[in-house]
């Protein structure tokens, strides 16, 4: 199997956006780490919380959630059908918190303190250090999850054995940590009552935060899926391809269930708070558009495409649910946030704040694919099919 780039030539179109991207990403990473936040952010004291956390950490810990949802359903409820989504899964994940946690250490103020609250001054009843805690742990578990497919790659045999009887333990773990921080992120904002606008403040918070990461774990699975087949479709096997439509229909019906709930217990919401008088407001349209265009519309598309077995339907209802994803944690960390201050005082990103997310982001598609065409990961080593 040889990869795209080799047969096309390292100067393809993909290849010239890539490196300008990067480039660009390198010169703002040595302009924030020599003159300081202030000189590529537009940060302050009542918006100390901008893009690199409502994108780079909410969306970014969310949209790697089909790690634990994927190898759940494969190992714990003995989806089987399943398999052969875990390791592209899993490899996403693993990326995906790897570089959560280099993103953060743009927004610190002091990027080398990133391991303080571990290991100087632990704040045990604070939740960013339980999130700190549960996404290091998690990280780890990740890449313990992932190097199968790299040891396989460098002949490691006995170690790669190793490792894959600890499957089981690693998943259970993995669940439980995914549990604890996706729910902690939502519960970050529960000591902002005044600050976040009443439609998406809630109690609450932290069940909406995980209801909702199962949701983009689904609908990430799916996407990424239909992204590989588009450009690594070389790379994959046949029972990779064989089974590639059964994990579609079988995520999608499970993501309309979850989306449905998560609708109800939303609109549930609403009406024990009473924030009905808030709907009428420029907020409550925005917030229908949230509720209905990203949760009911993306619950309907998949219960549709999944009955009329229609895998274009079921895709297109999983980018409308990442979407409504990354839409609802920057209405939550950004446009509802201090929605009450004069429209001089609220945030707007800077550009080098966006350039950094696009840098982040095309990092980790980049190393993706790095993996994808060299690891088996879209594929059975031959030398290990019998052993899974």
């Amino acid at each position: 199997m040889h990869d795209a780039n080799t047969k096309n030539g390292l100067f393809t179109p993909g290849n010239i956006i890539t490196g300008i991207i990067l480039a660009v990403g390198a010169v703002i990473t040595f302009i924030r780490f020599t003159q300081g936040i202030g000189a590529v952010s537009n940060l302050s004291d009542n918006n100390p919380w901008g893009i690199w956390i409502g994108f780079d950490l909410l969306c970014g810990v969310a949209l790697a959630a089909g790690g634990y949802v994927t190898s759940a359903s494969c190992y714990l409820f003995g989806m089987k059908r399943y398999h052969s989504a875990v390791r592209p899964a899993i490899t996403t994940a693993f990326l995906g918190y790897f570089f959560v946690v280099v993103a953060l250490h743009y927004d610190l103020g002091h990027p080398l303190r990133l391991p303080y609250p571990l290991v100087l001054s632990q704040g045990t009843t604070s939740l960013l250090f339980e999130v700190g805690l549960c996404v290091a742990t998690y990280l780890t578990v990740l890449f313990v999850e992932w190097s199968p497919a790299a040891l396989e790659w460098l002949g490691l045999r006995k170690i790669r054995n190793v490792v894959v009887k600890l499957t089981i333990m690693l998943t259970i773990f993995g669940v439980v940590l995914s549990t604890l921080h996706q729910s902690s992120l939502g519960a970050l904002f529960l000591i902002a009552p005044g600050k976040l606008h009443p439609l998406w403040y809630s109690s609450f918070l932290p069940v909406f935060f995980f209801v909702s990461s199962m949701v983009a774990g689904l609908s990430m699975v799916i996407f990424e899926g239909t992204l590989a087949h588009a450009g690594l479709h070389h790379k994959m096997d046949e029972t990779h391809l064989k089974e590639a439509e059964g994990v579609i229909f079988g995520f999608g019906k499970a993501a309309s269930f979850v989306l449905a709930g998560y609708f109800f217990i939303k609109t549930m919401d609403i009406a024990m708070d009473n924030d009905w008088a808030y709907l009428g407001t420029g907020f409550g349209a925005w917030f229908l558009v949230e509720m209905f265009g990203f949760v009911a519309l993306p619950s309907f598309l998949y219960a549709l495409g999944v009955r009329e077995k229609n895998v274009t339907l079921v895709r297109i209802a999983s980018i409308n649910a990442v979407l409504g994803i990354v839409m609802n944690r920057f209405n939550v960390s950004l446009v509802a946030f201090n929605w009450n201050l004069p429209a001089a005082d609220r945030y707007f990103p800077h550009w080098m704040e966006i350039g950094v997310s696009v840098f982040i982001v095309t990092l980790i598609i980049t190393v993706y694919r790095f993996i994808a065409t060299r690891m088996p990961v879209l594929y059975e080593h031959p030398d290990y099919k019998d052993a899974h």
